[in-house]
């Protein structure tokens, strides 16, 4: 007699990024020899998580382009204007992915349509799964890290100006890192 085991069930579990516990993160040279760095503050999504198979994983998120934070009020105002995000036609970026693939050692390349200002493109998140803890109200936490870098042009990012000196005062490559907190959903 054969006994035919039946094949394991995806074991998937949902976590909901913790807006108060994640940051999105990024940095740009500013007339050609300094660095800007800025944050988003208000950050939303999901995680669906198979460990046995991370091709079945998949991450939607959601960022609140007002949230824009540079400490510097007069140019967080310049960023949400038409100039760039244009956030009262445009006030949120997504991300959804459409695969993941395991890297080893706990990384991940997760490819996804990344949309800002109404203009999706394809992008891949160098992304590492930082660990997993219990929060003291008794719910579970998962931490992601990743990155990425973008051509701010290829989202219609396009405003600039000229120096005297040569070169522009914003640079078009933007360098973007992520730290997640996620609770999973029981």
């Amino acid at each position: 007699m054969t006994t035919v085991t039946p094949a394991a069930e995806p074991q998937t579990t949902t976590w909901n990024i913790d807006p108060a516990h994640t940051e999105v993160g990024f940095e740009v040279k500013h007339l050609m020899i300094s660095k800007v760095r800025g944050r988003f503050g208000a950050v939303t999504g999901t995680i669906e998580l198979d460990a046995a198979d991370p091709a079945r994983s998949s991450v939607t998120a959601e960022i609140d382009v007002t949230s824009i934070d540079t400490r510097q009020e007069q140019r967080d105002a310049h960023l949400r204007s038409a100039d760039f995000f244009d956030v009262d036609s445009f006030p949120a970026i997504s991300f959804r992915s459409r695969g993941v693939e395991a890297a080893g050692d706990g990384r991940y390349r997760v490819t996804g349509d990344l949309t800002i200002r109404g203009v999706t493109r394809e992008v891949v998140l160098d992304a590492t799964d930082e660990g997993r803890g219990r929060d003291p109200w008794g719910g579970e936490r998962a931490a992601f890290s990743a990155s990425l870098t973008i051509d701010r042009r290829d989202f219609g990012l396009t405003w600039n100006q000229a120096l005297e000196t040569g070169g522009v005062l914003v640079a078009n490559e933007i360098r973007i890192s992520l730290d997640v907190q996620a609770v999973k959903v029981a």
